[in-house]
């Protein structure tokens, strides 16, 4: 008698079917529309580079003008890597002087017309508005005179778009 209750209490049960077809419509116009539009957004990426050791030997020969911007909390430096400081830039009232630093780097690129390349290198509370701010000031574009064929002439140019970012060195002082 127990057994055939349990052959009782069991029902014919169907499997259900799961039904995708709405799904698949959607994918169908969901693919392409995307597709499309991924076409029309677009990301600017600045690619930047790693300055090399500063602790390498360099034969007195080879040494060629590098350029390094120095961002402390209170000034900015420019610089040579092999030659030293070429410029100290106090912050003002207003914060760090962009303008002066862009003279400068300006006078440098009339000096070192081929130069393309600069060093960034950052103290470590630098905020990122300041990191965008001197990496624009580096890269701007400027007129330059050009003396061609016995002319002087004003050229549109870029100062130092290729621009590495690194670690300031710690000063002496410990600062």
């Amino acid at each position: 008698m127990i057994g055939s209750r349990r052959g009782r209490g069991r029902r014919n049960v169907d499997s259900a079917e799961l039904n995708i077809t709405a799904f698949m419509n959607l994918m169908v116009i969901l693919v392409p529309f995307l597709l499309i539009t991924a076409v029309f957004s677009r990301l600017a990426i600045l690619e930047l580079n790693l300055p090399g050791s500063s602790t390498e030997s360099v034969e007195p020969q080879d040494q060629v003008f590098q350029l390094e911007v120095i961002v402390r909390s209170d000034k900015i430096e420019v610089g040579d890597r092999n030659q030293g400081l070429l410029g100290i830039y106090p912050n003002t009232e207003d914060g760090y002087d962009f303008d002066a630093v862009g003279e400068k780097l300006s006078q440098l690129k009339k000096s070192y017309p081929d130069k393309t390349d600069a060093s960034i290198l950052l103290e470590q509370e630098i905020s990122y508005d300041t990191v965008v701010q001197i990496m624009d000031t580096v890269r701007l574009s400027v007129d330059i005179e050009v003396d061609e064929d016995d002319k002087q002439q004003l050229v549109r140019a870029d100062l130092f778009p290729d621009i590495s970012i690194g670690d300031a060195p710690v000063l002496a002082g410990g600062a």
